[in-house]
């Protein structure tokens, strides 16, 4: 099987289109997708998990962090619930 020139442009003109469309998908992604979904390099996290603990096959307790302060939820079992509000986050250990 022999390929002519007009091949091979139609077939990087193809893989061209497929690139950009990739491209587009991915700026209108950050541009109008959910917050979380995409983190821009360089943002500082505000939010994240510091700590999970299961209690039992449907509850669990969840310490996050927001910013410098940490939450204790009860998540789980048809209801959740907050445990405990603005905990001081524990001292960091220096690891020498």
């Amino acid at each position: 099987m022999e390929l002519d020139a007009a091949s091979y442009l139609r077939f990087v003109a193809a893989l061209a289109f497929v690139v950009g469309l990739m491209l587009a998908l991915l700026w209108a992604l950050r541009r109008f997708g959910p917050a979380g979904m995409v983190v821009r390099a360089g943002a500082k996290r505000r939010l994240g998990v510091v700590e999970t603990a299961a209690l039992d096959g449907r509850r669990r307790l969840v310490l996050i962090r927001r910013d410098d302060t940490e939450h204790l939820l009860l998540v789980g079992g048809g209801n959740d619930m907050l445990i405990e509000s603005r905990v001081a986050p524990a001292a960091q250990e220096d690891k020498a």
